[in-house]
């Protein structure tokens, strides 16, 4: 399975870029004995502050695994957005396309308990600024790139902008539907692969907020994600593993690796970022999949949600030892 990463072994310049378009946050994490329940006042253990958001995360995983990233995004002008441009840039990521905007930074609170279980509350700040026209401003990069990646907290209008130029460009687009809210049929329809978590799959396929998501409710709704448009669906079940579903009739479900969770904040972006760097470098979904799962089990054993990202060689030795 280390296969999959040989494969971008090579020079990063030969390979075509993976072109993250999407949020820049910091954030506010507090730990405590577990997640409050509404109304409910606890005592926390421990604060820190972590540079996040879905699409910077996203993009830091794949410049750790050593693959080509470039981010196009928003920071503010306060004291946030030059710390959260330099994080990007330190993991690699080609900051370029990222516009300093007057006012906050994104940011994000964050409650996380012993079991590694979150809550979060995501102000979008900067990242609400991420308008159509800047897809169309950053034409000539996303052009470039191998996939493009993208989630929901940037503006939907702006989402779906990009994802009738990643159709018009036949560039694969990968859609992280989080936070979780119905999609319009047009977004869906351009997407090459959308990934879901276990909440996500629950609104897009209208399933009860109480009802679990299992091995057979997922290939379930898989298939009803496929008739949506998506030509391909990932569902992140977290412990469970991952349940892949492809337009070439795929239906697999991928085991998860049993690892210690201390918080899995950003265990989804990890898995995007592995998956997409996998499928650039050659390998099949199914390999593709198991390779990210690695990944996303790695982040979910380390605090915060950048760096908790692997390098590719952490995720090779990992691999090795199972």
């Amino acid at each position: 399975m280390v296969i999959a990463l040989d494969g971008c072994s090579g020079n990063k310049k030969m390979r075509k870029p993976i072109v993250v378009v999407g949020s820049i946050n910091l954030d506010l994490v507090a730990t405590a004995e577990r997640v409050p329940l509404p109304g409910e006042t606890l005592t926390g253990r421990s604060f820190s502050t972590f540079h996040g958001g879905k699409g910077a995360n996203q993009a830091v995983a794949a410049g750790r695994l050593d693959y080509p990233v470039s981010m196009v995004g928003k920071v503010g002008d306060d004291s946030f957005g030059s710390s959260l441009k330099s994080a990007l840039r330190k993991a690699g990521v080609d900051v370029r396309a990222v516009e300093t905007v007057k006012g906050s930074s994104g940011v994000a609170l964050i409650n996380i308990g012993e079991d590694g279980q979150n809550s979060i509350v995501v102000v979008p700040g900067a990242n609400g600024k991420l308008l159509p026209k800047h897809i169309t401003q950053s034409a000539a990069l996303l052009r470039k790139a191998g996939m493009l990646l993208t989630q929901l907290e940037i503006p939907l209008i702006t989402m779906e902008t990009l994802a009738v130029f990643a159709h018009k460009n036949e560039i694969p687009l990968m859609l992280d539907p989080a936070p979780a809210r119905e999609l319009p049929k047009g977004l869906l329809q351009c997407a090459t692969w959308i990934t879901p978590n276990e909440s996500e799959t629950r609104i897009l396929c209208g399933l009860s907020a109480g009802e679990p998501v299992t091995p057979a409710t997922a290939a379930r709704c898989a298939d009803l994600l496929l008739e949506c448009g998506p030509k391909n669906v990932v569902i992140k079940m977290g412990s469970q593993g991952a349940f892949l579903a492809t337009a070439s009739g795929i239906r697999e479900m991928i085991p998860p690796f049993v690892v210690k969770a201390v918080d899995t904040t950003a265990a989804g972006d990890a898995f995007n970022a592995g998956f997409a760097v996998s499928l650039l470098s050659g390998a099949a979904p199914v390999q593709a999949a198991r390779y990210a799962s690695a990944v996303a089990a790695i982040s979910v054993t380390r605090m915060g949600a950048q760096p908790s990202m692997p390098s590719a060689r952490d995720v090779d030795r990992f691999l090795k030892l199972q």
